[in-house]
């Protein structure tokens, strides 16, 4: 199974170096001097980390035959994909690698159907799951363990404790509320 691991950013310095956005839980893993990565496009890959390093925050990456800022910049943009065992699982029993989680059906404690989940997005403070909903439109649900108790990969759900309000449709979804500002003459 090919799992997205990074996007590849601007070019750092001379030497051929890129920053990197980080899309996996397991960068030290998947992001290793010596990994070999697919890429997306493909034409740019596969490429092999020779160095790594944090500066500012930051994640740097060196691929083996890229020397220069010129040669850094030209991958600007590239998706770096790795391959996993599908079967292969987090060391941690409470973790879930992303695609674990893709395509499992979300419920509430008491069995209503809310959707599925479709993506995971990694924000800087938490994960979200993207659920979308039977009827569209989509739920951005926080996966932590008081709103997400139980995740069932055998029987492919997951079972949530929602707060109030997480569940309901925003105002102004509909545009009858005058939402848009139309009523007070802002637009």
């Amino acid at each position: 199974m090919e799992l997205v691991v990074a996007r590849i950013g601007r070019a750092h310095g001379i030497k051929g170096e890129v920053t990197v956005e980080v899309r996996t839980d397991e960068p030290e893993v998947r992001l290793a001097p010596g990994a070999v990565l697919a890429t997306d496009p493909p034409g740019t890959g596969p490429l092999t980390i020779e160095t790594g390093r944090v500066h500012s925050g930051r994640l740097l990456l060196r691929f083996s035959g890229v020397a220069d800022r010129s040669a850094a910049e030209a991958l600007r943009n590239t998706l770096l994909i790795a391959e996993v065992d599908p079967q292969e699982t987090p060391e941690d029993p409470e973790e879930y690698y992303d695609h674990q989680l893709i395509d499992l059906d979300v419920v509430t404690r008491d069995g209503t159907e809310v959707g599925r989940i479709t993506e995971i997005s990694h924000l800087p403070y938490q994960d979200l799951l993207v659920v979308a909903r039977p009827g569209g439109g989509e739920v951005l649900i926080p996966f932590v363990h008081e709103i997400v108790p139980e995740i069932d990969l055998a029987e492919q759900r997951a079972v949530i404790d929602p707060p109030p309000g997480l569940l309901e449709e925003p105002p102004g979804v509909d545009g009858a509320d005058g939402a848009d500002g139309a009523e007070d003459g802002r637009r």
